[in-house]
């Protein structure tokens, strides 16, 4: 089947699950990573036909496409700050508005960083450990951590860290469980990308992300959504060094109350928004 025609037969078909922009985007992913050749090389020769072996594996990722499992779990990589990664179901596939968290810190940050010692950060809810590879990948002299509650999900960012030589450190920690805190240090920089996704949104969530993206790390209690900022801000209060500051993806629908939250715990905050507009993350540092 040439390329012009399989693209004709799959997209009408995608089309009942994704929109015309995803599935464009779907589309150029899956023939990159099957084909190992450009978009522009692929429109450049689109009445030629695909390798056999191309053709079917191809075939075999528009049937789970088909199924709303998202590509990123089907390919088992994603993208992030410029690095691929490898992620699986345990752990949240990377989002364009975590890359421009993690372009604030950078801008933030590089002017601290000098030969005397590293800057110390810490990442909340690591996940596949797109953060600090994405830090590491753009600042030099940073002494890495990052923690989750799941064992699995830190399998993953250790993966990814191996295949990077970052050197970061993982440990098993639920962020919640104040007894834990004990065992950690002082870090210049904390961020996280908690859950934050409010029971009740669920249904206005698409498919792909509740059948297949891991609860633990999207959502919260509708009574308490504002959980694990009220903890990540109770505990920066005590393991911030001076000076330092806290990043924070945030729920869009809950900038101002965020804000008030960490207000109340003593820091001053920025709110900023992302490529969207919408309302997403927060800068905070102790008044």
């Amino acid at each position: 089947m040439s390329i012009y025609a399989f693209n004709l037969k799959y997209s009408k078909q995608l089309l009942e699950v994704y929109d015309q922009r995803e599935v464009s985007a779907i589309l150029d992913i899956a023939f990159e990573h099957v084909t190992h050749r450009t978009k522009a090389d692929r429109i450049a020769n689109q009445f030629n036909s695909f390798k056999p072996e191309e053709n079917t594996r191809l075939e075999e990722i528009v049937v789970e496409l088909l199924q709303s499992r998202p590509i990123q779990y089907i390919l088992s990589e994603a993208w992030f700050g410029g690095l691929r990664l490898f992620i699986n179901e345990s752990v949240l596939i990377p989002r364009p508005e975590t890359d421009e968290l993690v372009d604030w810190i950078v801008k933030d940050s590089a002017s601290l960083i000098d030969n005397a010692a590293p800057l110390k950060v810490l990442d909340i809810g690591t996940g596949s450990g797109c953060i600090p590879l994405a830090l590491k990948k753009k600042l030099f002299r940073l002494e890495l951590t990052g923690i989750d509650i799941s064992e699995k999900a830190l399998e993953v960012a250790k993966k990814n860290s191996d295949t990077y030589r970052a050197n970061i450190g993982f440990k098993q920690i639920d962020i919640l469980n104040e007894s834990k805190w004990e065992k950690m240090g002082m870090y210049d920089v904390i961020v996280s990308n908690p859950p934050y996704v409010k029971e009740m949104e669920k249904a206005t969530m698409h498919k792909n992300v509740l059948d297949h993206e891991p609860a633990i790390a999207l959502f919260v209690s509708n009574n308490d959504p504002l959980l694990f900022y009220n903890k990540i801000a109770l505990f920066a209060t005590k393991h911030l060094e001076a000076n330092g500051k806290v990043y924070v993806e945030i729920n869009e629908a809950l900038g101002k109350e965020t804000v008030a939250l960490f207000n109340n715990h003593g820091f001053k905050t920025e709110l900023r928004k992302d490529f969207q507009g919408k309302d997403r993350m927060i800068k905070a540092w102790l008044a």
